[in-house]
């Protein structure tokens, strides 16, 4: 190919992205579109795939993300959108983080005429959708699992930090079990968020497992929580008697949990890159005024060891090939949404 034919290729390439933002509604349909992403927290596999489904939506709709991380400083993260709005960003994208300190900024986002959308945090303002992955039954399909693989009995230790919403919903529904099986008895409790969160948390169940020897079932809300656990029982020596049992999903994990005599045996999960795309469908849709409803959700799916092995599924590629509403959704989708090619 000579560099004239280079040229008229890249110049054809140029017109089909001009002619694709000129069929998007306003302000869409206008060049040099910025939004913001406000995050909370960004450590993990699963937090980095969010941020590369969010780019790639924001690039199907000629968008540039701001990303603003706040490193897990509450004060921090509602600062950062002060910033955004002072940038005259023409979106905002809250990922995680303490509601009652974010409400004040988000606030005077929407008071400048700013969409707002939430992931994974209630802000308490109607004006403000929601979205998320289904807390509630991530966990409930896992722990359904538990109960099918141990029986309605077995001594389980927990890893959990309050305060962080999509936790503390997962942490209802084991609580709910705990009180409908009767048999699950819960010996200890531990958990952290310090980065590097899954080597804050392997050292704390190595001490857990130690301390609780009867321990024959962790229950892991987070993958990097999973990590953490993984990484302290294989180096007791324990995975032969300990079950692990978590929520969400990466290629990292695929490789833990398929290994050889990995203890790691379940895992609810939505695809965390979708869970970006969604979030800037959803704040797309505010943007040209339309309504993406006050919560939207993701459902998410079920994946065992046993069915990763059989189906030799290394990564989330092959994950979303095997199981494909794993990482496909209409929700958010009026026809003139572009959907990115993965």
């Amino acid at each position: 190919m000579n560099i004239k034919t280079i040229a008229l290729c890249l110049a054809a390439m140029a017109l089909g992205q001009q002619a694709a933002a000129q069929s998007l509604p306003p302000p869409l349909n206008q060049e040099g579109g910025q939004i913001a992403l406000v995050r909370y927290l960004s450590t993990g596999d699963f937090m980095s795939s969010y941020f590369d489904g969010a780019e790639r939506q924001a690039d199907a709709l000629g968008l540039t993300v701001l990303d603003f991380d706040s490193l897990e400083d509450a004060d921090r993260q509602a600062s950062m959108i002060d910033e955004a709005i002072s940038k005259g960003v023409g979106g905002i994208i809250v990922q995680l983080g303490d509601a009652q300190s974010l409400q004040e900024a988000t606030e005077r986002a929407v008071e400048a005429g700013i969409p707002v959308i939430a992931t994974g945090v209630d802000l308490a303002n109607p004006a403000i959708p929601q979205v998320e992955q289904n807390d509630e039954e991530l966990a409930r399909l896992v722990l359904q699992q538990a109960v099918d693989d141990l029986g309605e009995s077995f001594t389980a230790g927990y890893v959990y930090v309050s305060g962080v919403e999509p936790l503390d919903r997962r942490d209802e529904v084991w609580r709910t079990f705990q009180a409908r099986f009767s048999g699950i008895d819960q010996i200890a409790e531990w958990g952290s968020l310090e980065a590097p969160i899954a080597q804050s948390v392997s050292n704390q169940t190595a001490d857990a497992l130690r301390a609780n020897p009867g321990i024959g079932m962790i229950f892991a809300p987070f993958d990097e929580f999973a990590r953490g656990v993984n990484t302290a029982v294989n180096d007791a020596g324990l995975s032969d008697l300990v079950r692990i049992y978590s929520v969400d999903i990466s290629t990292s994990d695929i490789q833990e949990m398929t290994a050889r005599d990995s203890a790691w045996v379940a895992t609810a999960a939505t695809d965390a890159s979708l869970i970006g795309e969604v979030s800037v469908r959803a704040l797309a849709m505010l943007m040209v005024g339309e309504d993406p409803g006050t919560l939207v959700t993701i459902p998410p799916t079920l994946i065992t060891r046993q069915m990763l092995v059989r189906h030799d599924i290394t990564n989330i590629e092959q994950l979303a090939e095997t199981e494909p509403s794993f990482a496909q959704t209409d929700v958010a989708t009026p026809d003139w949404m572009p959907i990115p090619t993965r």
